[in-house]
């Protein structure tokens, strides 16, 4: 397939998938010890976890004037979650080409962009997003390790993930308060995406990551928003280094 329709495509992917985020991104983003959410803002039942963040019953009673009638939408809006996917999916095709590892990535890609959406708003990675994202890297790519063309390697992919998954664990024994444990478990996956391009490629994206998360928490002291003992979101930079890392580690394998 010519390299430029295999990126519209990858994009029109990831437009697509971005749409249905919306409605499991406000489910998920109950704070910490909080059930998932079932209602919307109005009160009214949540029928599924995929679709727009929208409620027709409150979009009714809006419509006929109700008093204190909730505004239909609810959660993030589409748009920035179709455009974030969107931009994922085609640089991950710009970079990885026709090999067969795209179709793994293009299928993570959207779970990172709901997890980042989610550690942003309340500070929560789920364990049934984290877990099945780690163990789909594995099964996945090790599919994949049997396909021809192939570029990685599925023992360096497992080694990975236990690796960035030990050290993050680490961390967080050391320092609890400043690393969530929902951090140990993303970083199973990670580790599994970037140990399928070796260890340049995992101590690369793992670096990326700190420095994104030590710059976005300096920005923050400078402007006065936080003090340096603030607690952040770091998943968001995790992923965001997670996919820097593969980007140069498909764009140069």
């Amino acid at each position: 397939m010519n390299t430029g329709l295999l990126i519209i495509a990858a994009a029109l992917w990831g437009a697509a998938a971005g749409s249905f985020l919306p409605r499991a991104a406000y489910r998920f983003s109950a704070p910490a010890g909080e059930p998932w959410r079932e209602e919307c803002p109005g009160g009214h039942a949540l029928k599924g976890w995929l679709g727009r963040a929208t409620c027709p019953e409150c979009a009714k009673a809006a419509a006929e004037g109700a008093e204190g009638a909730e505004a239909a939408g609810y959660g993030p809006r589409t748009t920035p979650l179709v455009i974030a996917t969107a931009l994922v999916c085609a640089a991950l095709a710009a970079a990885t080409g026709t090999r067969p590892e795209l179709g793994v990535w293009l299928l993570l890609a959207p779970v990172g962009v709901l997890l980042t959406a989610v550690d942003f708003r309340v500070r929560r990675l789920p364990d049934p997003l984290t877990l099945p994202f780690a163990g789909a890297a594995l099964a996945l790519l090790g599919l994949t390790a049997l396909v021809p063309e192939h570029t990685g390697e599925w023992t360096t992919a497992l080694l990975g993930s236990l690796a960035l998954g030990g050290g993050y664990f680490v961390l967080f024994l050391i320092n609890p308060a400043g690393m969530g444990f929902g951090d140990v478990k993303l970083a199973l996956g990670t580790g599994t995406v970037l140990g399928w391009y070796g260890w340049p490629t995992v101590m690369l994206g793992t670096f990326a990551g700190f420095l994104l998360g030590a710059l976005y928490g300096g920005a923050l002291v400078v402007a006065r928003r936080a003090s340096r003992k603030t607690a952040i979101a770091f998943g968001p930079f995790l992923i965001t280094g997670a996919l820097l890392g593969l980007l140069v580690g498909a764009y140069t394998a």
